[in-house]
């Protein structure tokens, strides 16, 4: 197998380390230079990724080393693995490992993880679990490690050996202000900035992290974003203002904060006619394949049935599961992406053009957004890479988007030399 160059500079840069954190940018093989690496010890491996990306990783290490690879989701390969002597990989899931009391057992082995922002919040049970595992070598992949917020850096820094206590980062790296919590009465810390970023990348640097950006490795074709504006409905101005209406005979009751802010989004994408409209016109404008990030199942049903009466043919991948044909041999198709089962992994750079029918929300959602646009802006790319983005103006979306841009400047910021 033939690295690129700026593949071998990473493995080289962390020859010494059997503790890594492999920080590069989406499409910069990430995929080659954590197996490269995990091949390079003598240890059987133990691979976490998302659910959507076991049968990728699977093919992978069959396809390009001459291991044994076992689905550790099937309770029969997993009994297999565990009585397998020598070297051999196993993969398995985030949302299954905790779940398996085996690995809660097992030492001296190589633990590599897909993705490995998904542990950022320690006290998830399946953080807790894998900050418990005793792995001999440690091997962290991600392109968003912090979704543009440092504090969610920690627990990938307990498994690359830094043995700073949570108190001691937030005090070294993170500007906290009190503020009163509405809800219960009392004061809490609320994070506001971020000090000391050089020496951070610097510790970071001697625990063997790796940052890298596409930039710096390739010419990659040009971005172009796209906004596509809807004018607010006055069912969505009249929610916002009383927290109750009647839509298509549906009451929704914005109670909480939590449901007003969903029923609110929901406003705005699919019960938006003139968006769901504009997303018809351009569907019609193209014959080229493209790619549609989505959040709601509903918006799924309403736009595919749109799709379907333009006999365009579909591909999805959500939490139900996957279906790629039309993508693969359609040349105008439309593949649907749910962000959580598909913003953080896969290659469609047959399509230049991805359609935001809805954002993720927040900044803390910066990681899903910036990967969702690496899916086609990779190695392999040719032409300028086109993103739609369909918004209701004045409505909470311009201030989201505004969001998820701050949070890729404060990512952006940790990959810089």
């Amino acid at each position: 197998m033939q690295l690129f160059p700026h593949q071998s500079k990473a493995l080289d840069e962390t020859k010494d380390f059997n503790r890594v954190a492999y920080y590069l940018d989406m499409g910069l093989g990430k995929t080659f230079v954590g197996s490269e690496k995990a091949n390079s010890f003598p240890e059987r491996i133990v691979l976490v990724c998302q659910k959507t990306k076991i049968d990728d990783w699977i093919k992978h290490f069959r396809e390009y080393y001459p291991l044994t690879v076992f689905d550790l989701t099937d309770k029969r390969q997993l009994e297999e693995f565990t009585g397998t002597i020598g070297k051999c990989v196993g993969v398995i899931n985030y949302d299954l490992v905790f779940r398996r009391s085996y690995f809660a057992h097992i030492a001296g082995f190589t633990l590599m993880l897909d993705e490995s922002s998904i542990i950022q919040n320690e006290a998830a049970k399946r953080s807790k679990f894998i900050l418990k595992m005793q792995p001999e070598n440690v091997i962290l992949l991600s392109g968003t490690p912090t979704a543009g917020k440092y504090e969610k850096l920690w627990s990938q820094l307990r498994l690359l050996g830094w043995n700073i206590s949570k108190d001691l980062f937030y005090k070294q790296y993170v500007e906290t202000e009190w503020i009163e919590d509405h809800n219960s009465g009392f004061r809490i810390p609320h994070v506001v900035g971020y000090k000391n970023v050089d020496r951070l990348k610097k510790k970071l640097a001697e625990h063997g992290a790796i940052f890298m950006k596409s930039e710096e490795v390739f010419d990659l074709p040009e971005q172009m974003m796209i906004p596509i504006h809807s004018k607010p409905t006055k069912e969505y101005r009249k929610f916002m203002r009383d927290a109750v209406i009647t839509i298509e005979g549906r009451e929704f009751i914005g109670d909480t904060i939590l449901s007003k802010r969903i029923y609110s989004r929901m406003m705005c994408s699919y019960l938006n006619r003139e968006r769901v409209a504009a997303f018809k016109d351009l569907v019609q404008s193209t014959e080229d394949r493209l790619i549609v990030f989505y959040n709601f199942n509903e918006e799924l049903t309403r736009l595919r049935k749109i799709c379907e009466s333009l006999n365009r043919e579909v591909s999805f991948v959500n939490g139900s599961g996957r279906s790629m044909y039309a993508y693969e041999c359609v040349d105008n198709s439309v593949t649907f992406v749910q962000y959580q089962a598909g913003a953080m992994g896969g290659n469609y750079q047959k399509a230049n053009k991805i359609v935001y029918f809805t954002l993720p929300l927040g900044k803390g959602s910066c990681d899903l957004w910036e990967q969702s646009k690496k899916r086609i802006h990779r190695i392999g790319q040719n032409r300028p890479c086109y993103y739609y983005y369909l918004l209701v103006k004045g409505s909470f979306e311009e201030r989201n988007l505004a969001a998820l841009r701050e949070g890729k400047e404060l990512t952006d910021e940790l990959f810089e030399k």
